[in-house]
């Protein structure tokens, strides 16, 4: 169904259709969106078609996977980005979460079910099409009516007349090498979206004549267009889309949305003053690195966190790409223990990110208020955070700063995890100096050895995370004291200690130390592999644990075994000594 969008600004008339063809299955797939305003000026429109390839029984996963990923990640990323960077970001998690699959599904299947695809993306903001490309699908420009102009090449290599296949596409390389480049548009410019299906059988004449016939209904043309090609042979799914520009920003406007990108970092702000339509109440927090306040939003009242990078830090470019990916990393991810963003409904002035507000504490304070909590509240604790971890890990994210500083309990009970500055998205290399890519972005205490030696980290790390926050709980203490950030090769990291959990003012049982102990270990090949196994083991004996016997003293706590052992000497030698004197 043909749609026009109205807004002050840009506008755009859509008419598109699909068709399975001759095929079984449509593996085609196409979409559109065109946000409301302040988005609309600040990311614009976009426009997407993938086309999986013919070999595979499971591309139209990767067609739909890639299509509605984009629509949807691309408007989570920050308005402050460039366009350019976050379609690019944006595919290439698209691109590292297909190319995994395959990976996966090369144990279990044969070659050819394989999750890839093509992908034509426009972007259309302000008066500048953005467009993005990988592989044989293709999007035309309508030249004065009648002329077509391919403005994508096809990524397909010739084996034969009646042989070809894809160079490029999504999903086939871990690293995603994608066609981008712009163009400047004009009120009346016409777009056409199309897969092999249509354009290998329709050729340029009949396409320019339909859409100029049928101008005023898209759809109609988009669909003549498809049966035309289908008449004419085509064994192909078939998919089009023709975007029709209708009106564009006023001028200046787009020399406005420019500088978005480079937005200027807020001043120090106090309370009671108005900030972007936020009204402060008070500073929550303040560091070097960034300052966090406490505010009400004039339009809604509702209370808001805001969070500002440090005007110190307005030179250091990778630490204002981490701060950007918060907001982006905060908005992919759905869950009630993940801190949540408050869609913005303004245009920004300034550099900031605004999440809910959590009426709680920390859990470095909870468990200042809470020295020794029992079993069971330790468990509920570490099941809510666990169920926040996985959301990440489902989305191919890692948290990478776990620690009691960014976890809050609300006064429901409910735990959340927040502060994604050091969140790590798989496919995406953080803009940094090479120096700075090795330093540790998290609390070294909590972070795992594997960060020490220069490894990337994967779950196991988030899980050695969390398992040092249950033993934290338990003990007040860490299983390793501070030798972690200490060893920074595998030989010393094998001689890591653990300290147990078991003492005698506590009555922990075994298992539980041993699943701790497990989720803790050094090497993280050794660690569990999933988060439900270690909350599993939480709750339940694990047999393999059962067998094990209380730690003797000489490991639980060395320090009193080697006292005890004295004071037993001592006492042997005063009273062999008074044994002496008294026969004398």
């Amino acid at each position: 169904m043909a749609s026009k969008f109205k807004t002050d600004q840009l506008k755009i008339s859509v008419g598109q259709y699909s068709d399975k063809g001759r095929k079984k299955t449509n593996q085609d797939f196409h979409g559109v969106c065109i946000p409301t305003e302040p988005q609309l000026s600040s990311k614009g429109v976009a426009i997407a078609v993938a086309d999986g390839i013919s070999s595979s029984e499971v591309s139209q996963i990767a067609s739909q996977y890639a299509v509605t990923g984009f629509l949807e990640d691309y408007y989570c990323t920050s308005e402050a980005w460039s366009v350019k960077t976050s379609v690019e970001r944006v595919l290439a998690a698209t691109n590292s979460w297909l190319h995994s699959q395959n990976q996966q599904s090369r144990h279990r299947y044969d070659k050819d079910r394989c999750y890839v695809c093509t992908l034509s993306v426009m972007v259309i903001k302000s008066t500048t099409a953005h467009i993005f490309h990988v592989g044989d699908s293709r999007i035309y420009q309508l030249c004065d009516r009648h002329a077509l102009e391919q403005l994508t090449n096809d990524h397909r290599i010739l084996v034969s007349p009646d042989q070809t296949y894809l160079s490029r596409a999504l999903g086939i390389n871990p690293q995603l090498e994608i066609d981008y480049q712009t163009l400047h548009v004009e009120k009346d410019d016409i777009f056409v979206f199309v897969t092999d299906g249509v354009y290998d059988h329709v050729d340029s004449n009949f396409i320019i004549a339909t859409i100029n016939a049928n101008g005023g209904d898209l759809d109609r043309a988009a669909k003549i267009i498809v049966e035309e090609a289908y008449q004419r042979g085509s064994t192909d799914n078939l998919t089009i889309q023709v975007v029709k520009v209708e009106a564009l920003p006023g001028p200046g406007t787009s020399e406005i949305y420019q500088h978005l990108s480079e937005l200027p970092l807020p001043p120090i702000l106090e309370a009671r003053m108005v900030f972007d339509g936020y009204r402060i109440i008070r500073e929550v927090h303040g560091s070097s690195r960034s300052h966090i306040y406490l505010a009400v939003d004039v339009e809604t009242n509702a209370t808001v966190i805001i969070k500002t990078p440090s005007i110190d830090l307005q030179g250091d470019p990778a630490y204002l790409e981490r701060f950007l990916m918060e907001e982006w990393v905060a908005r992919r991810i759905n869950s009630a223990h993940v801190l949540k963003p408050c869609l913005q409904t303004r245009n920004r002035s300034f550099l900031y990110v605004v999440t809910e507000f959590i009426d709680g504490q920390t859990l470095a304070q909870w468990m200042v208020d809470n020295p020794k909590p029992d079993l069971e509240t330790v468990r509920n604790i570490v099941e809510q955070i666990a169920k926040g971890l996985r959301a990440f890990h489902r989305l191919e994210m890692l948290h990478q700063d776990l620690k009691p500083d960014n976890v809050m309990i609300d006064r429901t009970g409910t735990v959340k995890i927040i502060d994604f500055g050091s969140t790590s998205v798989a496919g995406i290399m953080e803009i940094a100096m090479a120096h700075e890519r090795n330093n540790m972005l998290g609390a070294a205490q909590y972070a795992a050895p594997e960060y020490f030696l220069g490894e990337r980290g994967s779950p196991h790390s988030d899980i050695f995370s969390l398992g040092i926050i249950a033993y934290e709980m338990l003990t007040g203490k860490l299983p390793y004291g501070t030798q972690v950030p200490k060893s920074r090769t595998k030989a010393s990291q094998r001689k890591l200690q653990y300290n147990t959990t078991l003492n005698d003012d506590r009555e922990i049982p075994v298992w539980i130390d041993e699943a701790i102990r497990k989720a803790v270990h050094p090497d993280p090949r050794k660690r569990y592999e999933e988060l439900s196994e270690f909350v599993f083991d939480l709750r339940h004996p694990n047999k393999a644990f059962m067998g094990k016997t209380r730690t003797p003293l000489i490991d639980r706590n060395p320090a009193v075994f080697w006292k005890s052992v004295s004071f037993i000497l001592m006492i042997a030698i005063i009273v062999l000594l008074s044994i002496k004197f008294a026969i004398k």
